[in-house]
């Protein structure tokens, strides 16, 4: 039960080139920004990755990205980081935008056990109707689209109303950062640092999580863990210097 790994590189040494990883965070906030150190110096490359933006240039994802080790990113927007706009615009990267709540709902789904869910979001637009670009070439022409996704009427309280069906994400691993973990990996997040984190650990069929502080078993409260063992498969506990390392994406002042 003891799932506790001494470091991010051991804990990262089995992610396989061509892997598909869910990552939490929301901008910088929340990011398992060791973890993804540990995979950038592990050389691992050809990577899927599902979180909802891809960090900045010289942070989080960003390095990643910068160091041309992503392949496909599915995400609600590209947010603060040039290179991610750069690498997608020129055909270097493969970008599956997708709406902020159901890319959440697919990762909750995918943990569920859940193979596809109908919502709202999206009919009547190109998420429902297929077309958006996925994938340009170095030209600027667009090679990949989005395919055409079924859509059903259902009745509701306000009459009859169109559904389109959005499929689970299940990825091969799952990372993430949590304010206290417990050596079951019964976690707890703190404030906005909540965001994606147990949806992304969720959909990873083996979930690594650092933690800024780890607790023996009993420490954290049932009624406040976040996010039970189950989901958690390794835990990596983190210094006082990498818990405290912690980026600001825009910082403003008055």
């Amino acid at each position: 039960m003891d799932k506790v790994i001494s470091s991010a590189a051991e804990a990262v040494a089995d992610i396989p080139n061509g892997a598909t990883l869910t990552v939490g965070g929301f901008g910088l906030c929340g990011i398992p920004s060791v973890l993804i150190n540990a995979i950038l110096e592990a050389g691992v490359t050809d990577l899927e990755v599902v979180s909802n933006n891809a960090g900045v240039d010289d942070w989080g994802l960003g390095l990643l990205l910068g160091a041309g080790r992503l392949r496909r990113v599915v995400a609600s927007y590209v947010g603060e980081n040039k290179e991610f706009a750069r690498q997608y615009l020129s055909g270097d990267l493969e970008v599956e935008l997708t709406p902020q709540g159901t890319l959440a709902e697919r990762m909750r789904a995918g943990g569920s056990g859940i193979a596809a869910f109908y919502t709202r979001t999206g009919v009547g637009t190109q998420v429902a109707q297929g077309g958006l670009p996925w994938k340009y070439d170095d030209a600027g022409n667009v090679i990949k689209t989005s395919p055409e996704k079924p859509v059903m009427t259902f009745e509701t309280r306000d009459g009859e109303q169109e559904f389109v069906l959005e499929e689970a994400i299940v990825a091969d691993f799952g990372i993430v950062r949590a304010w206290k973990g417990d050596r079951h990996g019964n976690l707890l997040f703190k404030d906005s640092a909540r965001n994606f984190n147990p949806l992304a650990a969720m959909a990873g069929q083996i979930t690594i999580a650092e933690v800024e502080e780890l607790v023996e078993p009993g420490e954290i409260p049932p009624n406040d863990v976040h996010l039970p063992g189950v989901y958690v498969h390794r835990v990596v506990p983190l210094t006082p210097e990498q818990a405290a390392d912690k980026r600001i994406e825009k910082r403003t002042v008055r």
